[in-house]
């Protein structure tokens, strides 16, 4: 608090000093030059503004104009680049449907087979029709049972 007393005082002294200046010629001389320095100051600060204003004006206007051009340039390849997998994706999914049913269908077979050899007195057209049984069960589930066990195929084909 007794810093801003001194600081008003000082402040007050000034302005008071000022006006008994201002009232002797040769203060009204000096104060008018002060004055004369403090404008001529000014305005090469707000020349040297307004100067560097209009330089980054030029600089961010050709960024920007750089950037409109660039994105437009980007943005077709952008939506091709998009494009290409999304149409892709649905013959993606259909080979990999494709290869499940064939290796489905190699482990029936050699099922089929091991069973056979295992097995001499199983007759042989009971054999294919369990098998195929089991296969259409497969194919028509989204996945492996979860009663599926490693014997359980066999347990099948003999039911």
């Amino acid at each position: 608090m007794r810093n801003l007393l001194w600081f008003l005082l000082g402040v007050i002294g000034g302005f008071v000093a000022a006006h008994l200046m201002n009232k002797d010629p040769r203060g009204h001389e000096v104060l008018a030059d002060v004055d004369a320095r403090i404008t001529e100051f000014t305005d090469r600060i707000g020349d040297a503004y307004r100067e560097q204003e209009a330089r980054f004006s030029g600089i961010v206007d050709g960024v920007k104009d750089a950037a409109n051009d660039a994105y437009g340039a980007a943005k077709p390849a952008t939506f091709d680049v998009v494009d290409i997998p999304k149409s892709a994706a649905p013959d993606t999914v259909d080979a990999a449907k494709q290869q499940v049913a064939d290796a489905v269908q190699s482990v029936e077979s050699a099922a089929v087979d091991a069973f056979d050899a295992a097995d001499p007195a199983v007759d042989d057209a009971d054999v294919p029709a369990a098998a195929t049984a089991a296969g259409a069960n497969r194919s028509s589930d989204a996945g492996a049972d979860e009663t599926d066990t490693p014997g359980s195929a066999e347990k099948k084909l003999t039911d």
